[in-house]
C-alpha cells in the first residue's frame, strides 16, 4: 500500500479562464513535479521556478516527519506564488488544470495535449547546431550565473558546518547546565547562586537551539532555492544558445546558394523570429528573477541579523540576571 503526503492547495480568482471563484485541490509532489515539466515543455523560452529537492530538505530523512512536510509546504507554495506573479505562466492553460482539476491523473492520461507541441519544437533543437558565440550580454548572464551559483554553494556549505557546531555546542550546554544544578545540592551557602547558574545556561541553551532552527529553516532553504534557480536559468540560456545556433547555421546554408534563391527562405525567418523571443524572455525574466532575488536576499540577510542580535541579548540577559545573586552574600563570605 503506497503512503504519501498531500497538500491542500485553495485558490481565488477573478480571471476569466477559471468557471468557480475559488477551488480547493489536494496534490501530491509528483503532480508539482508534473505541472514544471509541462511548464517547461509548453514555454521553453521563459524561466520556470524550481521545485525543492525532492528527497533532501534540511538534512531531514524521514520525509514523514512533521519538519519535512512543513519545509516542503513552504518551498511547494512559494513555488506557486512564483508561477502566479509571473505575466505569462499564470496564464498557462496545464497551471489552470492543476489548480482546479479534481482528478489531475485523468487529465495526465490524455497524453500529450496541444500545448506541449510548442516545446516539442525546441526539443528537436539538438546539439547538431553547433554556437559560434553568446551575443555579450548573454555571456555575461552565463557568467554572472556560474560565480552567483559558486558563492551560495560556498555559503550553504559553511552554514551548514555552522549549524553542525552549534548543535554539538548545545549537547554540552544541556549537559553543562545540569552539572551545576547537581552540585548546589552538596553546597548549603552556594546553593542559590549554582542554581542561577544552571538556569542561566539553561536559557542560552534555548536560546541557541532558536537561532539553529531560524538556520535550518528560513537560512538555508533560500540558499538553495537560489542555487537551483540559477540552474534553471542556466537551461533556458542553453536552449536560446540552440535556437541561435540553428539561425546561425539556416543562415550560412542561405548564403551558399545566394545566387539560386536571393530571397530568404520561410523557415530561416521563423527560426529568426523565435532567437528573438527568447532573448526577449529571458532579458524580461532576468530582470524580474534579480529584482525577486535583491528582495528575497534583503529580507534574508536583515532577518538573520535581527535573530543573531536577539540570541545574543537574551544571552546577555540571562547572565545579567544571576549578578545580583551572586552579589547577595557579605564580602566576608
Amino acid at each position: 500500500m503506497e503512503t504519501y503526503i498531500t497538500y491542500r492547495i485553495t485558490t481565488k480568482s477573478t480571471r476569466v479562464e477559471f468557471d468557480l471563484p475559488e477551488y480547493s485541490v489536494r496534490r501530491r509532489y509528483q503532480d508539482f513535479d508534473w505541472l514544471r515539466n509541462k511548464l517547461e515543455e509548453s514555454q521553453p523560452t521563459h524561466l520556470i521556478p524550481p521545485l525543492p529537492e525532492k528527497f533532501v530538505v534540511k538534512g531531514v530523512v524521514d520525509r514523514f516527519s512533521e519538519e519535512f512536510v512543513e519545509t516542503r509546504r513552504k518551498a511547494l507554495d512559494k513555488f506557486l506564488k512564483r508561477i502566479t506573479d509571473h505575466p505569462v505562466l499564470s496564464f498557462n492553460e496545464h497551471f489552470n488544470v492543476f489548480l482546479t482539476a479534481k482528478d489531475l491523473n485523468a487529465y495526465k492520461r490524455q497524453g500529450m495535449a496541444l500545448l506541449s507541441r510548442v516545446g516539442e519544437s525546441v526539443k528537436h533543437v539538438t546539439g547538431g547546431y553547433k554556437l559560434r558565440s553568446r551575443p555579450l550580454e548573454f555571456a555575461a548572464i552565463g557568467d554572472y550565473l556560474d560565480t552567483f551559483a559558486l558563492k551560495l554553494g560556498t555559503i550553504d556549505r559553511i552554514a551548514q558546518r555552522i549549524i553542525k557546531e552549534e548543535i554539538e555546542y548545545l549537547v554540552e550546554l544541556r549537559e553543562y547546565g545540569p552539572v551545576y544544578s547537581t552540585w548546589s545540592a552538596l553546597e548549603g551557602e552556594l546553593a542559590e547562586p549554582l542554581e542561577g547558574v544552571s538556569a542561566c545556561i539553561g536559557n542560552c541553551s534555548t536560546a541557541l537551539e532558536e537561532l539553529t532552527d531560524d538556520m535550518t529553516e528560513d537560512f538555508l532553504p533560500v540558499l538553495r532555492e537560489y542555487i537551483l534557480y540559477s540552474d534553471s536559468m542556466k537551461s533556458v540560456l542553453k536552449k536560446r544558445d540552440q535556437v541561435q545556433a540553428e539561425y546561425e547555421a539556416k543562415l550560412e546554408a542561405v548564403a551558399l546558394r545566394k545566387e539560386d534563391r536571393p530571397k530568404v527562405p520561410a523557415d530561416v525567418e521563423k527560426c529568426q523570429d523565435r532567437m528573438e523571443c527568447f532573448n526577449a524572455d529571458l532579458k524580461a525574466d532576468m530582470e524580474r528573477w534579480q529584482s525577486n532575488k535583491r528582495q528575497d536576499f534583503r529580507q534574508l540577510l536583515m532577518g538573520m541579523a535581527d535573530k543573531n542580535i536577539q540570541y545574543y541579548e537574551k544571552c546577555l540577559m540571562a547572565w545579567e540576571s544571576i549578578i545580583p545573586l551572586l552579589q547577595e552574600k557579605p564580602e566576608a563570605k
